[in-house]
């Protein structure tokens, strides 16, 4: 447990890897599906250079292979296009004085042939993912997956390590892996979709292996303190489950004491998955004694529990979604305690008619 520090708030600098923030408000990864046939936009600069004066800005979930995809829109980073593209977004963040990091995605067992060149989607084991997704074809169920041949499985942690040179290149300060919410590195962990007879499988041990290995390959091109990894305990995302959430993730959350990382992002439980099944609640408690480094805590957090998390010790960093779709301005309109503006989940994903713009880049700023 980390010292208690009432004097630590949401805008006391912190050293997070090589970096020191000015502040501990961090943007949280949101999947906003604005992508045009997998490459980042002009648009997309817009957006998250409105958000620049977050601590940190981590990503969208980023494909790092065509085989990657879980959803219509979402942005890549496996190709020289892609990674060109992304370079409008990191220069623009960076010309507002703002850190990014890119989240580096495999979508596992969430998929769809219709958004993998006609081929299933690839999981740790045939167990089909719970719930539906939005396809060209239109809503769809999830299908069941193939189970990945232990000879492929280098060939996934070459694309995550690809995936993490190619961030290099377009300009990014650090990368998180996506670790939660029931995609591949989490569907290795957790023993409710991991069901390998192999060393991928069984002991705690053995499925953590998958995790701590796309760590390893993305550590060697960026060193650990400028890698995060997002793991989300109580998740219940896809049907996601495992017979002892403890026993796993606090294993997995110790043997990420070895790489230095940048920091662990944890994820608090939310309604759903507090409705779902018996879950831990609260996660930070659980775990903060474990890990040594850096955290970020997630779960729902306004101003004041932002500042009690952080004085309690419990967590380093705060990140927040929904807040900042609707605040881009949020540290601003924290510090003066100013009214916030109200985020319309309708225009959250970048579907149907509507325009790309609408609830992305026009929420207003404070008038000075």
């Amino acid at each position: 447990m980390q010292t208690v520090d009432l004097l630590t708030s949401l805008f006391s600098p912190v050293k997070l890897g090589p970096y020191t923030l000015p502040n501990r408000i961090v943007m949280a990864p949101m999947t906003r599906l604005r992508a045009v046939s997998s490459i980042p936009t002009e648009l997309m600069a817009t957006y998250y250079a409105q958000r620049a004066a977050a601590g940190l800005i981590i990503t969208e979930c980023t494909m790092v292979s065509p085989l990657s995809n879980g959803y219509m829109n979402c942005p890549g980073i496996y190709s020289q296009e892609q990674t060109e593209a992304w370079k409008q977004i990191t220069e623009a963040v960076h010309a507002y004085g703002g850190k990014i990091f890119l989240q580096l995605w495999h979508s596992g067992r969430v998929g769809h042939p219709s958004l993998l060149n006609g081929e299933l989607p690839v999981a740790p084991s045939a167990i089909a993912a719970e719930g539906t997704l939005h396809t060209p074809m239109g809503k769809v169920n999830i299908e069941t997956p193939r189970a990945v041949e232990i000879h492929e499985i280098p060939q996934i942690l070459e694309q995550f390590r690809q995936g993490a040179k190619n961030a290099v290149v377009a300009g990014f300060d650090g990368v998180e892996l996506h670790g939660a919410f029931g995609y591949l590195i989490d569907q290795f962990l957790q023993d409710g979709s991991n069901q390998r007879q192999d060393k991928y499988g069984g002991s705690i041990a053995n499925r953590t292996r998958f995790l701590l290995e796309v760590v390893e390959a993305v550590s060697s091109v960026w060193g650990g303190n400028c890698v995060g990894i997002k793991l989300s305990p109580s998740n219940t995302f896809y049907g996601m489950k495992d017979s002892n959430s403890q026993e796993t993730f606090s294993y997995a959350i110790a043997a990420l004491n070895d790489f230095n990382l940048a920091y662990i992002h944890l994820m608090e439980p939310n309604e759903t998955d507090l409705a779902t099944r018996e879950v831990l609640n609260p996660v930070l408690p659980i775990f903060r004694p474990l890990y040594e480094g850096t955290i970020i805590t997630n779960g729902g957090y306004d101003k004041q529990k932002g500042n009690q998390v952080l004085s309690s010790g419990d967590a380093d960093l705060v990140s927040y979604g929904k807040l900042f779709i609707a605040n881009p301005d949020l540290p601003q309109r924290f510090q003066v305690d100013a009214e916030l503006n109200t985020p319309d989940p309708k225009t959250f994903y970048g579907q149907g008619d509507q325009s790309l713009d609408k609830g992305y880049t026009d929420y207003p700023f404070l008038e000075v």
